[in-house]
């Protein structure tokens, strides 16, 4: 006689829950993930907020696949520019503290380039203290997405901030009008 618990273990064996449900497993509020603005809002939701409130580090796991990757622009000991990659969980322990100020991420203009299941978003953003508040700060991130046929997955990031060296293309800046 065939136990059922011996059953479901064959089962499990033989047809593993695919990595593709990892939304449920994950958490992720289908509002956050259905669709490309979906997923580009909450990202920016994420690393927002007031003075004193750490970055809801939760919600953002599950924007991101388990393995993303998280590029950071810096400097090596001689100045070069150089671009450090963490995981997302590198990148919360290292930035995701509570904020010193508020900090306010926006995007501006987005540039998309779609094939299938993959996505590239190239999206320019506005840094404030206050939400609408001056901008101090502008430049562009750059995400890559997947498609998993029910949902959307940040794969990676990376960003570069504007500076006198580095001005935004007009591509990349909304159009005046």
């Amino acid at each position: 006689m065939v136990k059922p618990l011996s059953v479901l273990v064959g089962c499990l064996l033989l047809f593993p829950i695919p990595a593709l449900c990892q939304d449920r497993i994950s958490g992720a509020d289908p509002r956050d993930v259905a669709t490309l603005d979906d997923i580009i809002r909450a990202y920016y939701e994420v690393v927002s907020g007031p003075a004193g409130e750490i970055p809801d580090r939760e919600r953002d796991r599950t924007l991101h696949l388990p393995d993303a990757v998280v590029g950071v622009p810096g400097q090596d000991e001689s100045g070069r520019s150089q671009l450090i990659t963490m995981t997302l969980d590198g990148y919360h322990d290292r930035f995701g503290g509570p904020r010193s100020e508020g900090f306010y991420e926006k995007e501006i203009h987005r540039v998309v380039h779609r094939f299938g299941n993959v996505a590239h978003v190239m999206s320019t953003y506005a840094s404030s203290t206050t939400p609408g508040g001056e901008v101090f700060d502008r430049g562009i991130n750059s995400i890559q997405l997947t498609w998993d046929g029910d949902r959307w997955w940040i794969v990676s990031w990376i960003f570069d901030s504007e500076h006198p060296d580095n001005p935004i293309p007009a591509e990349f800046l909304p159009e005046k009008g």
